[in-house]
């Protein structure tokens, strides 16, 4: 898959994809944002591939919305009808926000890679990956407070969800840098790493566990465990008695069986 502000790589059913801006520390302008949701719903439909490692090209992961971006914002101004200026900021952060929900919406498993710099929209995205993995130099800030805005694009929605209010209303409120080992303390990040280096060994590492199981069962477990953190748990349970009454009898229940009395490692379809 040939994208000019991405690589896509895929191998033994897993997608590695790269934020590939190096030069702008891999800062996403709009051209960027588009591309990144297209690969997410691209990636959400091929069937090869059964899990995702989102990571960063050079010497950051991501530094969030390229200045570019939000200088074309502040051109809005000229326009004379606060109504239709107000139409357009509104416009621009839904776009932003429906290319972040396009992780969190992809079929398969997104596992975070990050190393050195999250900034900004880079924890908004890393807010919509299924799990997060760093190595200790890796920082996370959201930077929005230190330039007179409120994060708009997910932050502020998800990360609640993730770790402690409270934690999240510290880091919003002051912009300030977590690095790599408090992420683990505060539940941010699933591990972390010494090194770069370590930190591609064990995700990948991951992946591979998870490109082994059944992709029906995976696809239906981020499916469920996205609609129990929005709903109660009794909506979550009648939810899961239906899509089971659906999907629990497949050929990769039978698979499942078949190689545990056979001994053997599953071989499940795509």
């Amino acid at each position: 898959m040939k994208y000019n502000y991405f690589k896509v790589d895929i191998d033994n059913k897993i997608a590695q994809v790269a934020f590939n801006r190096p030069e702008k520390l891999n800062a996403l302008h709009m051209e960027a944002w588009i591309e990144m949701q297209n690969i997410f719903d691209t990636l959400s439909t091929t069937n090869e591939v059964r899990v995702i490692v989102l990571k960063g090209e050079g010497k950051h992961f991501c530094a969030g919305i390229d200045l570019e971006l939000l200088m074309s914002v502040a051109k809005l101004q000229e326009i004379s009808c606060s109504g239709r200026r107000s139409e357009k900021i509104r416009g621009l952060v839904k776009t932003l926000q429906k290319a972040i929900s396009a992780i969190e919406n992809c079929s398969k498993p997104v596992l975070a890679a990050i190393h050195q710099g999250c900034i900004g929209g880079g924890v908004d995205i890393v807010s919509a990956c299924d799990m997060r993995y760093c190595s200790e130099d890796a920082y996370f800030t959201i930077k929005e407070i230190d330039l007179g805005m409120v994060a708009d694009i997910g932050t502020l929605q998800r990360l609640p969800k993730i770790i402690s209010p409270g934690m999240v209303a510290e880091m919003a409120y002051t912009g300030r840098q977590v690095f790599g080992n408090e992420a683990k303390s505060i539940g941010l990040v699933n591990q972390c790493y010494a090194s770069r280096e370590a930190l591609m060994e064990g995700i990948m590492e991951k992946a591979t566990t998870i490109a082994s199981k059944s992709p029906l069962s995976i696809r239906g477990t981020k499916e469920v465990l996205r609609y129990t953190r929005d709903h109660s748990v009794d909506d979550a349970l009648n939810y899961m008695s239906t899509w089971n009454a659906a999907m629990l009898i497949s050929e990769d229940l039978t698979e499942a069986f078949k190689a545990t009395m056979e001994k053997r490692t599953p071989r499940f379809k795509d």
